[in-house]
């Protein structure tokens, strides 16, 4: 059963506010700001513009190649940030960055969907931004850092959670819920099952009545009446084409992996943070 569902938020009620101050983009890259500088580094680097400027070539070639193997003697993504500590570092800390602007909307405008949970894992969590915040937000909540042993060991130092490498497509750490924030279009549809597969066994093995997994990515709506945010999720879409071979999703598309994953039903609540929507699936 597929539910679209707005999150609990209090409605501020007051006169409307007229000639409102919008700040210019660079704001955005002030470490006292929303502290973007890192992910706009990541993507405005020099090899990432070399990158772009060949995205023609990845129409031309019928091959399985993405545009940044071909670009990276047919290395993948994950292979030049596990060699290359320069590069993990400088990815890790984009996503640290981008992660602390989405986790701070989201503890503050959808605090509703942890209610009730007695403990999570962030799989996939990288060094840890989004568990702190979230065992920070929650204290009673216990809190599980959980990515590639090589990503943990950079994991931040904290008492407020936890810190465990593995491999999610082989086990994940059990949990009342699990937590997967900008993971899965990372991945292919069968690979997005066998991760959501792994998530629902912990969720399970934590409670077998009950829990849930906890997605933050793009739902794509092309009848969007924000255009922005439209060409916004169809850039990210293109990204992770040429990146990962992967893609952003429809409606139908989050349906698919969901289901073929074997959960019972999940809630969609739409673009809640930017152009992110927050997704729970229950097994």
């Amino acid at each position: 059963m597929a539910i679209d569902a707005p999150c609990m938020i209090p409605k501020l009620i007051g006169p409307k506010k007229t000639n409102r101050y919008s700040p210019p983009a660079s704001e955005l890259l002030l470490t006292d700001g929303s502290n973007l500088g890192a992910y706009v580094r990541l993507f405005t680097q020099s090899q990432s513009m070399k990158d772009w400027s060949q995205l023609s070539e990845v129409f031309k070639d019928t091959g399985n190649c993405t545009l940044f193997e071909k670009m990276h003697d047919g290395k993948k993504a994950w292979e030049i940030l596990k060699e290359t500590p320069e590069s993990g570092n400088r990815f890790n800390e984009a996503m640290a960055s981008q992660s602390n602007s989405i986790m701070r909307g989201l503890v503050a405008r959808c605090s509703n969907i942890f209610d009730g949970l007695n403990s999570l894992v962030d799989v996939g969590g990288g060094t840890g931004t989004a568990i702190k915040i979230i065992a920070e937000a929650f204290p009673g909540l216990k809190c599980t850092l959980f990515d590639l042993p090589h990503v943990v060991q950079n994991a931040l130092k904290s008492d407020s959670f936890d810190v465990i490498g593995g491999d999610m497509f082989e086990k994940i750490p059990p949990a009342n819920a699990i937590f997967l924030k900008k993971v899965l279009h990372d991945w292919g549809d069968e690979d997005c099952v066998r991760i959501l597969k792994k998530c629902k066994e912990a969720v399970l093995e934590s409670n077998k009545n009950g829990g849930k997994v906890i997605v933050v990515d793009i739902v794509i709506d092309l009848e969007n009446s924000d255009t922005k945010a439209v060409e916004t999720s169809l850039l990210y879409d293109i990204s992770m084409m040429s990146i990962h071979g992967s893609k952003e999703r429809n409606k139908q598309e989050w349906h698919d992996i969901i289901l073929g994953a074997g959960y019972s039903g999940y809630k969609i609540y739409p673009a809640q943070l930017g152009v992110n929507s927050v997704i729970e699936l229950y097994p």
